[in-house]
């Protein structure tokens, strides 16, 4: 027999004997409840309601001799009275033991379901970083090799004075542009500046970027003691921002962006305003990139808000506690 049964056992056959030696008047039947509690703890309800019905014998038993009913079926009555509490004990105890695998079950399956959207959002980092930089180090440099050799054909074509010689000089102007796209993609895949002290350079280029690609005129002003940390926070303020950027020129049709980071002894705060028509009201309650966005201010231990839905444009604040070493 197990511990977790001999236990509770051994410590109602101890009761029963104090029951015994102490007489009908210093009853110790509520003290029954404790290897009750202990089977059920240890070993199951099954072994609870066992202990509880063992207990209700021992106890009959052991006032037999001093009880003060004057019949037998009330001694019996009051035996299954105390059996009844017992089971009753057992079932409580039960109950609050189930609670707590629950909860602990619960607790288990969120600390499991954070885990695995931390480790998605890693993979969807380092993927980004990896089209990023294949972008840069495989396509553009062919692309910048297809535009050397078309300067070159420009070149020829101009000493033969041609005709076909401004065909190739637009042909090579165009594959120059496609580089700067491309790079400008790339840096935004994977933006090497983005670090514990690079996060205004990143967005400086990330508005750049933007901006030649869209039109849209966005400004980037920094403001205090912008350190962060850990430097992970900085590539989660960036992709905010870069999200924050992309929702105003998608869907508020913004023609001016401003993006501020001011820093404090205790907190970073990064602000993106537009001059575009708000914010939705069904994006603003659950639109893919702006749950992303409260995700990544979760990571960080961050207050992400949002302005109340408007046509006089939007803005995304998100604010980081700084962790000083």
């Amino acid at each position: 027999m197990s511990v977790a049964i001999m236990a509770p056992l051994s410590l109602s056959l101890m009761l029963a004997w104090v029951d015994y030696t102490t007489t009908w008047e210093l009853s110790v039947f509520v003290f029954y409840a404790v290897p009750i509690w202990m089977a059920v703890w240890w070993a199951g309800s099954r072994a609870g309601y066992g202990i509880a019905i063992i207990c209700g014998v021992l106890w009959w038993a052991s006032n037999y001799e001093t009880h003060p009913y004057e019949t037998t079926l009330g001694y019996v009555w009051a035996t299954v009275s105390r059996i009844v509490f017992f089971c009753l004990a057992a079932y409580a105890v039960t109950a609050v033991r189930n609670r707590q695998e629950a909860d602990s079950a619960r607790i288990q399956a969120l600390e499991e379901r954070r885990q695995l959207e931390e480790d998605l959002v890693a993979v969807s980092e380092h993927e980004q970083q990896r089209i990023g930089q294949d972008l840069h180090d495989g396509l553009c440099q062919q692309l910048a090799a297809i535009g050397l050799a078309a300067r070159s054909l420009a070149d020829d074509l101009h000493e033969e004075q041609s005709a076909s010689a401004k065909d190739a000089e637009l042909i090579q102007q165009s594959i120059q542009q496609a580089v700067e796209e491309a790079r400008g993609l790339a840096r935004g895949i994977f933006p090497v500046h983005v670090d514990s002290h690079g996060l205004a350079v990143a967005l400086t280029e990330l508005a750049r970027s933007t901006s030649r690609l869209t039109g849209v005129t966005i400004d980037v002003v920094e403001s205090g003691d912008v350190q962060i940390s850990p430097p992970e926070a900085a590539m989660h303020l960036y992709r905010i921002a870069q999200e924050a950027v992309a929702n105003a020129v998608r869907h508020g049709g913004a023609q001016y962006i401003h993006i501020k980071v001011e820093g404090t002894s205790h907190l970073i705060t990064l602000t993106i305003s537009d001059d575009g028509k708000g914010f939705p009201a069904a994006r603003k309650d659950g639109g893919m990139g702006l749950r992303t966005m409260r995700y990544r201010a979760q990571v960080m231990g961050a207050t992400l808000s949002f302005s109340p839905t408007s046509k006089d444009g939007a803005w995304v604040r998100c604010e980081v506690p700084v962790l000083r070493a």
